[in-house]
This record gives structure tokens, C-alpha cells and sequence, in this order.
């Protein structure tokens, strides 16, 4: 896979490219390479405000019967970590992210949060350079298409509050959580999480917060006691 590769398969041609490889720039990397000054975080930051907005939108209009709750719940399954990474994975960018020989060693081109970071640090190149319509175009061909499963097999759930209604009607107790790691900087942290009843692990699952961890393990959960399909 190239850069080359990546616009042509997307239909996007970088004005500047500089935008494009600065999408690919782990910040591990600067530790070993003079060739660029920034990560790619900026360009993340920056991506994250445009997919709110324009995936906001996008649910606005698809689905004008659904009440604002659950356009939330929507929106957060779709651009929660995994799936973020499953689309960045998807279109090839594990194998275009600059990393340091240890971040690469570990398994970082298929880590779901470097990946998810680079699929916002890639959108947000694309509205620099090309701007709102062509972001928008990004997410129609890459993420958006998702939504349709989501709402079909209603992952958009709130995990947590129907696990613990299925777990209380069997033992009237409800489930708790356990941090089990976690890993990174403050402001890119990772955790992983079980969720427990009785002293038993029903699922697990990991998030870019505490919060979307629990909501990832009691999905799982679900999935192994056969009420759900993820």
C-alpha cells in the first residue's frame, strides 16, 4: 500500500500532501526520525470535531423518526474505537502508519486505538485540504454504510443497562466492572475491563475511557449468552 494507492482507492487527490503523510505520523516515531517535527494528534483533534458534526448529520437526516437519545446511541457505536478501527484497518492505513521500531514490534499496525487515531487524523487532512464536502464524501464511502447494520442488529443498546436487567432477573444482583489495564499518556489512555456477576467473568472489552470499556465488555457479554449479536 501506498499513498499513492490509498488516494486512488478512496478517489481523493491531496492539493498537498503534506496533509496526507501528517495523517500517518504515530508520535512515537519522532523519536527516532528528524523528518517530521508533529505527530499526527493535531490533525486528530481536528478530525474528531468534523466526524461528530458531519456524522451527526448524516443520522439527522437518515433518520428523522428516531428520537435525539437514541441518534446519541447511534453515533457513539459508530465512532467508538473498534469500529473507527475496523474501517482504518479496512482501507489499508496499519500499513502506511509511521512508527518507532518498538511501537511496531508490539503490534502497533493493527492496534485499534492508533488506527482509530489515524482514521480522524486522515479525515481531518482531507477537510484541510479539500475541504467539508470531500470529508463528507470520505465518511459516505468508508464509515457510514455501517449504520444500517448497527440499526438493524440494535447495537446502538445501551450494553450496560440491558445487561444488568438480564443478570438481576437470574440473580437479582447487579453486574460489576473491574479495570483489569490500563495503558498509554493520560490523553491517550486505553483500558480494558471485565464484567462480573458472582465471581464470574461474563465478557470483556477495552475503550479509549473507563465508560466505553464497561459498555465493550457488557456487549460482549452479551454476545457469549446469546442475547445479543455484535
Amino acid at each position: 500500500m501506498t499513498y499513492e494507492d490509498l488516494q486512488n482507492n478512496l478517489a481523493i487527490t491531496f492539493s498537498d500532501p503534506k496533509f496526507l503523510r501528517q495523517a500517518f505520523v504515530h508520535r512515537s516515531y519522532l523519536n527516532e526520525s528528524h523528518e517530521y517535527r508533529e505527530s499526527n494528534e493535531r490533525l486528530e483533534f481536528l478530525g474528531d470535531a468534523v466526524l461528530s458534526c458531519l456524522t451527526s448529520h448524516f443520522l439527522f437526516v437518515s433518520y428523522p423518526d428516531f428520537p435525539e437519545g437514541v441518534l446519541t446511541n447511534i453515533r457513539s457505536t459508530l465512532v467508538k474505537t473498534q469500529s473507527l478501527a475496523q474501517t482504518g484497518l479496512t482501507i489499508g492505513l496499519g500499513e502506511l502508519l509511521m512508527l518507532s521500531r518498538g511501537e511496531e514490534s508490539s503490534g502497533g499496525r493493527k492496534n485499534p486505538s492508533l488506527i482509530a487515531d489515524c482514521y480522524e487524523a486522515l479525515l481531518g487532512a482531507i477537510y484541510l485540504d479539500q475541504g467539508l464536502e470531500a470529508a463528507r464524501s470520505f465518511l459516505e464511502k468508508t464509515l457510514f454504510p455501517k449504520t444500517e447494520t448497527i440499526v438493524a442488529q440494535k447495537q446502538y443498546v445501551d450494553f450496560k443497562s440491558l445487561l444488568q436487567e438480564k443478570v438481576q432477573e437470574k440473580t437479582k444482583i447487579s453486574p460489576t466492572y473491574k479495570v483489569t489495564k490500563s495503558q498509554g499518556p493520560d490523553h491517550d489512555k486505553t483500558f480494558w475491563v471485565d464484567v462480573i456477576s458472582e465471581e464470574t467473568i461474563l465478557g470483556s472489552g477495552s475503550g479509549k475511557s473507563k465508560q466505553e470499556a464497561e459498555q465493550d465488555a457488557a456487549a460482549n457479554a452479551l454476545e457469549k449468552l446469546g442475547i445479543l449479536t455484535v
